[in-house]
């Protein structure tokens, strides 16, 4: 191997050379195997005199085109979440925890029921946060063939690691034990039932040998993209939202409430953005979207609106902040029909109602004060905000 710091002789250069050009004529044979089983990743050789990319070249899968350009746009939505996210960005540690910490070591602050209930969401979203991260950078982003859909997913992979920090942020502030609540998923069932029914999406990708292509293949992407934005942030996140919130409501754990707000925010504009790839891949690719296959996502709606429903039970055995088990079970069927009719599947609860309308308004990103009226906010960077 060649050195900087190494003087060079004639003879390792023309070895070294020897050897690249070796290399560069693997990569040549190989470039059109790769391109012919699956889109371009961004990766192959630069061909000198190629045609200037044109709108019409962009697919969101399967698509052959240069993925180093990112314009000419065709998905102007999927720049403008980028933009929009961008926008919004915002830093655990900018949340003042002095109020939560308090609380947290007073003997009489909060009940135990109160305590099982932070433990828990701190638990299950440490652990779904970096499993939705590692789908994202091991498995999707690979299979999307669209520039400036992969600049949403480099965004969201950061707003994931971000979460993350935000938990950590929490658990260190409290005190807690680091080790109980990071190993939770391996130690509780509720919260390993939820990661072990999404781990098996990424595993699938991450197969070396897949690539998409086929119908089979394509419905493999399809199926993983819906198992994490349509479940996993769509359902799987939403029994620990409307109760972290509900402490804020009651001017409780209020530093927790808003990290765990501006989360939920974040998490929305991700669930919008992968329901809008969803059916972008559904419009290019309608063969797809048979009769069977709906029926087994279906199939996975369900079953994880049982699973949630496992873990509401598990975290309030009795009624605390207002809520009870059974308000929620009516909740995530009506949230699970609202999911089914954004990906174009009927309804699987007909009548379903929402028990708590006020989530609506959390989801307000315009709202210029914060929910818990703790401080004024406007949800964005400094550098975006208006002075006048």
């Amino acid at each position: 191997m060649l050195r900087w710091d190494e003087p060079v002789s004639g003879a390792d250069l023309a070895a070294h050379n020897g050897v690249m050009a070796v290399a560069d004529a693997v990569v040549l044979e190989d470039a059109p195997t790769v391109a012919a089983n699956a889109g371009a990743i961004g990766v192959e050789n630069l061909e000198m005199g190629a045609s200037r990319i044109r709108v019409d070249d962009k697919k969101i899968i399967n698509c052959r085109a240069d993925l180093n350009q990112l314009v000419p746009f065709k998905y102007t939505w999927a720049w403008d979440k980028y933009l929009a996210a961008c926008t919004n960005h915002w830093m655990p540690q900018e949340i003042n925890m002095s109020a939560d910490i308090a609380l947290w070591k007073d003997p009489n602050g909060l009940t135990p029921d109160e305590r099982t209930i932070i433990k828990r969401s701190l638990g299950y979203f440490s652990t779904a946060d970096s499993l939705v991260a590692n789908n994202l950078v091991l498995a999707v982003y690979r299979h999307i063939t669209n520039p400036e859909c992969r600049q949403y997913l480099l965004r969201q992979a950061f707003e994931e690691a971000l979460h993350t920090h935000a938990y950590q942020y929490v658990i260190q502030s409290l005190g807690m034990d680091e080790a109980e609540i990071f190993n939770m998923y391996r130690e509780v069932p509720s919260v390993h039932d939820k990661a072990a029914f999404s781990l098996p999406f990424t595993q699938e990708l991450c197969d070396q040998d897949f690539k998409t292509g086929t119908p089979e293949a394509d419905q493999r992407l399809l199926r993983n993209l819906i198992g994490f934005y349509v479940i996993v942030e769509g359902i799987f996140f939403y029994v620990g939202f409307v109760q972290m919130l509900s402490f804020g409501r009651r001017n409780k754990m209020i530093g927790a409430s808003e990290q765990f707000q501006y989360i939920l925010r974040d998490e929305s504009m991700h669930m919008n953005f992968g329901i809008d790839v969803i059916n972008q891949i559904k419009f290019e690719n309608p063969h797809l979207w048979t009769t069977k296959f709906c029926d087994e996502i279906a199939a996975l709606i369900r079953a994880a609106v049982e699973l949630e429903y496992r873990y509401a039970v598990d975290t309030m055995p009795r009624g605390v902040l207002g809520l009870n088990a059974a308000m929620f079970n009516d909740y995530l069927k009506f949230i699970a029909n609202r999911r089914c009719v954004q990906i174009g599947l009927p309804e699987q609860y007909p009548g379903a109602s929402n028990p708590f309308p006020w989530m609506s308004e959390v989801l307000d990103l315009n709202k210029e004060k914060n929910f818990f009226e703790t401080r004024v906010i406007e949800y964005q960077t400094g550098g975006a905000l208006s002075w006048d």
